[in-house]
């Protein structure tokens, strides 16, 4: 870890300044700022391609300790503009870590800041909404750093897919990591049963993981691949991905959606495919106030009344009242009475606004993937 220190600054558009220690690359980076309330899971969070155009806040009082490896990358790059933490460990302890999180940012470009107070950043932004923002290792002027985050973009309106999609066709044939002292009695992924076709709107790694662990062969396609294309694959079932950005601005996902659901094959979505299946099917999505960033957020099954812990990344959200008649609400976030989960009645069309395949966890909804299988065998209408 670099020992230099340097001042930093991260600057709302509301003109609230956090002074501290920057890390990692120097120089401005602009985003939308979002605090995240996990308590690990760090290395995840900033290769989740989600966060791309977001600077993202941590709530745990230290990041950094377990360093960095090539095993939880859920993405090959980092997608977020900027990381703030109340401290930067200096210490890094792990029998996997490959390297520090500092020089991991470096190499990067992400700019870093510590030494701040990210409870008291994190109450400003609870109380008056998400907000766009810098974080700077150049300039330390603040009215002049305000300026220019007024230039910024705003999140609305944002199709930001193309920056994390893949950019070709690829196929996935890799299962859950597991440590090497398990992996002589850990079960391996199930012989593959099933073709599914993913939509990259951003995919996390481990998402496909868990796809490939329960028997399935996944072939991946570019966000803007259009539905033929998908469809002339003739797989069992259609997957739709996490990603960052404006659910409404993604047309051409949701004009390929349309069409996948029209087959009568079955689909999946996460995330933001989840709100592109709901934009699909005739419903509308709004920017929440701040978001859902963590993994301790309870959602309710509406048919069990079973309540699950999950993971959750995601600034915009499903008006329920748009599905009225179009589909069926399967899940509710206990935070907020969101939307958490939809069906397609009569047909196996399937999403969540959560992440059953949190890494590290909780695994709660893990079980989803299996309802996927049970899908494409034709065993459960959903």
């Amino acid at each position: 870890m670099s020992s230099a220190r340097r001042p930093a600054v991260l600057v709302l558009e509301d003109g609230t300044a956090f002074r501290g220690v920057g890390f990692g690359a120097e120089g401005e980076r602009f985003g939308e700022v979002v605090f995240n309330t996990s308590l690990t899971g760090y290395q995840e969070i900033l290769t989740d391609p989600s966060y791309a155009g977001q600077i993202v806040v941590m709530t745990a009082p230290q990041i950094g300790n377990t360093g960095i490896n090539r095993e939880d990358f859920e993405a090959a790059s980092v997608a977020c503009t900027g990381f703030a933490v109340r401290e930067l460990s200096p210490v890094t302890s792990n029998w996997r870590a490959e390297g520090d999180l500092d020089a991991f940012l470096a190499e990067r470009g992400i700019v870093g800041i510590e030494d701040i107070d990210t409870r008291a950043l994190t109450r400003r932004l609870r109380d008056h909404g998400a907000m766009r923002g810098v974080v700077s290792t150049a300039s330390q002027d603040v009215d002049e750093l305000v300026e220019k985050v007024k230039a910024s973009p705003h999140m609305e309106g944002q199709d930001l897919v193309p920056s994390v999609t893949t950019k070709e066709r690829y196929e996935w044939d890799e299962g859950t990591w597991v440590a090497p002292d398990l992996r002589g009695s850990a079960p391996s992924p199930r012989p593959v049963e099933h073709h599914v076709v993913a939509y990259d709107f951003g995919i996390k790694r481990n998402i496909l993981r868990d796809l490939r662990d329960v028997g399935c062969k996944v072939t991946v396609l570019p966000a803007t691949t259009p539905a033929s294309e998908a469809l002339a694959l003739d797989p069992d079932g259609f997957f739709l991905s996490n990603g960052p950005g404006d659910p409404a601005a993604v047309t051409y996902g949701i004009e390929a959606t349309r069409e996948l659901v029209a087959s009568g094959k079955p689909v999946f979505g996460i995330c933001l495919g989840h709100q592109i299946l709901s934009l699909a099917l005739g419903g509308k999505t709004y920017k929440l106030q701040f978001g859902h960033h963590g993994a301790n957020h309870p959602v309710q099954d509406l048919a069990t009344g079973k309540v699950e812990v999950t993971s959750q990344n995601h600034g915009f959200a499903v008006d329920p009242k748009s599905l009225e008649g179009k589909a069926t609400c399967t899940h509710i976030n206990l935070f907020d009475q969101t939307v958490a989960g939809l069906k397609l009645d009569g047909k196996p069309v399937f999403s969540v606004q959560y992440h059953p395949e949190a890494s590290p966890g909780p695994h709660d909804a893990n079980y989803l993937f299996d309802r996927f299988l049970r899908a494409m065998r034709g065993e459960t209408p959903q």
